[in-house]
Parts: structure tokens; sequence; C-alpha cells
């Protein structure tokens, strides 16, 4: 009887555990006996996964940051790494961390191991010239966004455009009706979500700030509510210690989860920029995009980016359909304003619809099943030239 097929996975994120689930649940329709391992978060471990380290280790904020968790995170590397070449799986998956999966993936492949990396790493935006090193560590990379694939075609790099598996899971039309009384909010109410991110830095930095935006807002329409979703626990903790700093009772609701409910009950968003951003696309939501991390991490940046946006929604589009407010230019006076003129503005949030659902349709292409596809393909293939490099041997010997 042959051994299961062992498919090692690395996600660093909520984000890559939402992607990473989706491709077991497609996996193991193909191979029903296989074996998933590595480092993956609850919804992966639902899926029967088996996490050798907690996924929220890898979840670090900028180019400084890790700076300070450098070390544990080379053990956790050199860990995995001995570990896969020990007992070889028939192909490592690195979702999305570039910076912590691209160099074990090349150590891998270099020990004879099929490597497949999904969700690319942003070489349109800056440093194209990495696709040179990915191409030293990648048998095929999984593309969510349609001109990515375009840029690896050129520099010979095997990819696929799997379109995004959120497009797939989230209704084109959507009814709030459910989501609000899940909520408990009537139809009637002005529901603002607040979604400061789901990582400890990111939300020290943004629900501050968010806060005092919320303040601001409040200043001239006291009608509104508001609700923040929170992560998991730890987040809770932390955003409820920002919300007992203010002084003052805000019409906040903190929920456990449940940030698609949030994006679908609201009128406008106020987010992180990130994958939560698209989120909020394909639930049709608009939405005001903010960010800000350390400085000298926003200086290093800004002078290696080469796009005019950030925002996912607005680097579909090609063009500034939602606004962004990054670092210095993210105030609380800033972010209000630019919050409640969604609100305001009726004609303006139909348009903005409209072309969500144009960008909605292109992303709907089965993702999961599309990445399943191609990584049983990446293993068939190492498969065949490793049984013709074993033939040849065996030519020559005889």
């Amino acid at each position: 009887m042959a051994a299961p097929r062992i498919f090692a996975i690395v996600a660093g994120e909520a984000s890559g555990d939402i992607l990473g689930a989706g491709l077991i649940k497609a996996l193991k329709q193909r191979c029903p006996d296989a074996r998933f391992v590595g480092i993956g978060g609850p919804l992966m471990m639902a899926e029967g996964f088996e996490s050798l380290f907690p996924m929220d280790r890898l979840s670090v904020m900028g180019l400084v940051e890790v700076l300070g968790r450098l070390k544990e995170l080379l053990g956790i590397r050199k860990n995995l790494r001995e570990n896969f070449i020990a007992i070889p799986p028939a192909v490592f998956i690195g979702i999305d961390a570039p910076d912590f999966n691209l160099p074990l993936e090349r150590k891998l492949r270099d020990a004879g191991i099929a490597t497949v990396h999904y969700v690319s790493p942003s070489i349109w935006a800056w440093r194209q010239k990495r696709v040179l090193k990915i191409r030293e560590a990648v048998d095929h990379m999984l593309c969510l966004l349609p001109f990515e694939a375009e840029v690896y075609e050129k520099y010979s790099v095997p990819a696929t455009f799997i379109g995004h598996p959120l497009a797939d899971q989230i209704p084109l039309e959507e009814d709030d009706v459910e989501a609000r009384k899940v909520l408990g909010y009537g139809s009637d109410e002005i529901l603002v979500g607040v979604l400061p991110g789901s990582r400890s830095g990111e939300v020290k930095r943004l629900a501050p700030l968010f806060l005092e935006a919320i303040k601001v807002m409040l200043s001239s329409r006291p009608e509104l509510r508001f609700v923040i979703p929170c992560a998991n626990k730890q987040r809770r903790l932390q955003i409820e210690g920002f919300l007992e700093e203010q002084g003052i009772e805000l019409p906040v609701q903190l929920v456990d989860g449940k940030s698609h409910e949030v994006m679908s009950a609201a009128n406008v968003l106020l987010m992180a920029s990130g994958t939560a951003a698209l989120e909020g696309l394909l639930h049709k939501k608009p939405m005001v995009i903010s960010y800000r991390v350390n400085a000298l991490t926003f200086a290093i940046m800004k002078r290696l980016v080469t796009v005019e946006h950030v925002s996912l929604p607005n680097l579909l589009a090609e063009r500034e359909i939602i606004p962004e407010l990054l670092q210095d230019d993210a105030t609380p006076e800033s972010l209000a304003k630019a919050t409640l003129q969604w609100i305001e503005d009726k004609e303006k949030s139909c348009n903005l619809v409209a072309e969500y659902h144009r960008i909605h349709n292109m992303l709907k292409q089965d993702a999961s099943s599309r990445a399943a596809d191609a990584v049983i393909g990446v293993i068939d293939k190492f498969s065949s030239s490793a049984q013709k490099v074993n033939g040849s041997e065996a030519t020559v010997h005889e």
C-alpha cells in the first residue's frame, strides 16, 4: 500500500489561512488520503491540517519591526527545512509571506522538492527584479490578480491566474438585512464598519486613530453607529484597552470575528489596507483605506514603490475609486471627512458599486479548484521528470 501524499504548506497570517483552507479542501477531493502539514491557522486546521508552529508567530508587520523577531523566525524556518528534507513532501506550498517562504522554497527546491508559491509578491509595485530570485525558488506561481501572470511570463516563470477564492465565496448580489439582524441593527440605522487590521502592530497604530476619527464623525452626525470586528481574543482585549483610554463612551460595538457580516451590514467601511479591502470591494461597500507603519519603514517603501495606488480596489480598477489616506495623511479629520462623504453622496456610491461588480466577475474563477489543479500538475510534472532521470541512469548502468 502506497504511503499518502504529503503536502507541506506554510501560511503566515489570517488571509493565508483562508486561502490554505480552500486549497486543502480542493486537494482532498483529488487526494482523499493526503496529509497536510506545516504552519497554518484555525481554518486550515479545521480541514485536518497539522500546524507545527502557531501561525501568529509569522505575522510581523514592516521592514523594521521584523528585526526584533528575526532570531525566532530564522529558527522556525530552519526547523521546517530540516523536517521537510528529512521527510520530503510531494510539494511545498508557500502561501504569501514571501520574506519567510521564498528562502525556504529555494532551499527545498535545491534539495529536490517541488515548490509552489500561492499569492504573488507585489513585484509589479516595487522591486520587480525580485522575480529573478523567485525564478530560482519556485516551480510554479499561483496569481490572484490578472495582471500578475503576465509579469512572470516575461521572465519565463510558470504562473497561473487562478482568480480569488473570496470572489467565489461572496455572492455577486448580497442582501444586508440578515447581516444587520445578526449584529442587532435595524435597516434604518447608519452603520460604519471599522476594521483596524488583524495583527497587533497594525491595530496598535490604527485603532486609536480610527477611534479619534469616530469622535470627529459623531460631532456632526451623532446618529451614526460603529462596529469593529475583532480578529481574535487578543485583538479584542487590545481594542477594548484603546476604547477605555478614550475616557468617554462611544457608540462602538465589538464583535468576535464576523468581519464578513460587518462588511455586509455596513453603509461604509473605514479600514486598514490589505486583503480586507478586497473583501470590502466584493461586499460592494464604499470604503476609506488607511495605513500607518514605522516612519523608517514608510520612508524606505516610498522610495521603492513604483505604482500610484496601494489598495487592491484601486489597483484592479487601474484608477482611484476609493480614497487612500496613508501615514501622515491619515488624520482623524481627514478620515472622518472621507468616510462621511460616502454617506452623503449617494450617486457616487452607486457608481462605485457598478465598478465593483465588474471587478468581482473578473476575479470569480473557482480559484481553489484551479489552484489545486495547478499544484497536482506541478507534482505530476516533477514525478515525470524524476522518472526520466531515473530511467536514463538505469540505461547508463546497463
